[in-house]
């Protein structure tokens, strides 16, 4: 990610902050407001297609509710230990998948993107590397590709190999394969299957992301209640091993927000503690409605109001973090401008 500026924004799913998830206007319109690269989440279809979208479960996203010919598809999985009913990507093909059209996932915190409702149809991974590199010409400079790899395990067990799906698809398309010009970062909850796709010989940067509490899906299926915590993996000793096997983490952003002796908002050690095991490390996401704020920095009691985004994003760079995801990539890089000169790690 030389290539780039430090820290980096990721437009995290586009730009849903103003349109719907996951879209090509979300996705354009987070480059227009400055983001240096765009995150997909990448699950796939029956035929082995990587569609981008946050989940399998694609009724909360989709209009998939409201097609009676899809209504015999509607079925409940246990996903990554967590039960779920609704319509399943891995059930249809990309030419049923493409008939779709995107809805806002949380319309009541975000009514103005609710507004664009059916108006997108949905992506496959092709599509966005092609919306990347013509957003790229058109802003004249490198722009970059964060693909989290979702499910992977689930997907694997119904005969969808998801590290062969990108690896293909990577080659198809040649992305990445020019770092300096197309930046890539692959990223995953399973770091099993980031080590699938880097035997690949994919080129990028490989990313863990780790949650706050729990256990990583992979290792569950694998080793069951013996499977580490996320936790164990953001001990001195758990960096030291990351370091050996990634490029990077990547944290809730609530793991990097402490409280003083005062009471009020500190940095914890979590970013000065990756880089000294020689990991960079990512955060997300920074949104400025109070429902997403940390309680210190939420103002009145509307959870759709901005509060106080302007300090908490400010306090989340001030740790030295690497890159952050944004779901408003303008407010991103307006915190990132407001950053005093920083030294490198």
């Amino acid at each position: 990610m030389d290539s780039l500026p430090s820290p980096l924004v990721i437009g995290h799913r586009g730009a849903p902050g103003y349109r719907p998830e996951h879209t090509e206007a979300s996705y354009r319109l987070a480059f227009a407001l400055g983001a240096d690269a765009v995150e997909p989440d990448l699950v796939a279809s029956k035929d082995g297609v990587l569609v981008v979208r946050h989940e399998n479960e694609i009724s909360g996203t989709t209009d998939v509710a409201s097609r009676p010919d899809f209504a015999d598809r509607r079925t409940t999985k246990t996903i990554d230990g967590d039960q779920l009913t609704g319509w399943f990507t891995e059930d249809f093909t990309w030419a049923e998948l493409s008939t779709l059209t995107a809805r806002e996932r949380i319309p009541a915190l975000r009514p103005g993107s609710a507004d664009h409702d059916g108006t997108s149809p949905i992506l496959r991974f092709t599509d966005l590397v092609a919306i990347v590199r013509d957003a790229a010409r058109e802003h004249g400079r490198p722009l970059g590709i964060v693909a989290e790899v979702k499910h992977a395990t689930h997907f694997a067990s119904v005969g969808l190999p998801l590290d062969r799906l990108l690896a293909d698809a990577l080659d198809t398309t040649g992305f990445g394969a020019d770092a300096a010009a197309e930046p890539l970062i692959v990223e995953s909850f399973e770091q099993s299957v980031l080590t699938a796709v880097q035997r690949r010989d994919v080129r990028a940067e490989f990313v863990y992301l780790l949650e706050r509490s729990g256990r990583p899906s992979d290792l569950v299926a694998r080793l069951g209640e013996a499977a580490p915590t996320y936790a164990d993996a953001m001990t001195d000793a758990g960096l030291a091993t990351l370091a050996g096997e990634v490029d990077a983490i990547s944290v809730d952003k609530a793991l990097l927000i402490d409280l003083d002796a005062a009471g009020g908002p500190c940095p914890t050690d979590l970013v000065q503690r990756a880089h000294a095991a020689g990991l960079r490390v990512y955060t997300w996401t920074l949104r400025p409605e109070n429902r997403f704020l940390a309680p210190p920095f939420r103002s009145g009691e509307d959870p759709a109001a901005f509060g106080d985004w302007r300090a908490e994003f400010a306090l989340v760079l001030s740790t030295g973090v690497d890159g952050v995801f944004v779901d408003h990539a303008d407010l991103g890089v307006a915190a990132r401008s407001a950053l005093p000169p920083r030294r490198e790690h």
